[in-house]
């Protein structure tokens, strides 16, 4: 039997938050943590809404999750995130130890690996998956910004 639990299928539920966002005026970037195959937060960009620069969907995420297990490490976690992270929210990301990191689009800008900021040497990263659905909605959103 094959294990629909792929990166594709929680990179789907991230981009689910991401038009959440859209919908909402705010930057449409969606994240979901999970831990064994099952979503522990979902959040997407509230930035607008809160009228807090810190309000990445990421950051959103992080507190989420820690909430849930009841400690402030992630390990053996794994964010999915519509958009590469940028260095703000790599650092947290470093300081919650986080297994591993899945992102759609890469910020060629303001991504944490044009600005040089380092995860922790254990999570594990892996970009591009579903990256043209995900630049496609932030493209969109800014299209229609203009």
């Amino acid at each position: 039997m094959e294990n629909i639990f792929t990166d594709a299928y929680f990179m789907k539920k991230a981009l689910q938050e991401a038009e959440i966002a859209f919908e909402k005026g705010e930057i449409p970037v969606g994240a979901v943590i999970v831990i064994d195959n099952r979503v522990i937060a979902r959040t997407h960009n509230l930035t607008e809404l809160l009228h807090d620069v810190t309000a990445h969907a990421e950051m959103q995420a992080i507190t989420s999750a820690a909430n849930f297990i009841g400690g402030k490490y992630l390990k053996d976690c794994t964010l999915y995130v519509t958009l590469e992270p940028c260095q703000m929210c790599a650092g947290a990301l470093y300081w919650s130890q986080i297994s591993k990191i899945v992102f759609g689009a890469s910020d060629e800008n303001r991504g944490f690996q044009k600005m040089g900021t380092q995860l922790h040497p254990k999570t594990q990263v892996i970009s591009g998956v579903l990256e043209k659905e995900c630049a496609d909605l932030i493209k969109s959103f800014f299209k229609n910004k203009r």
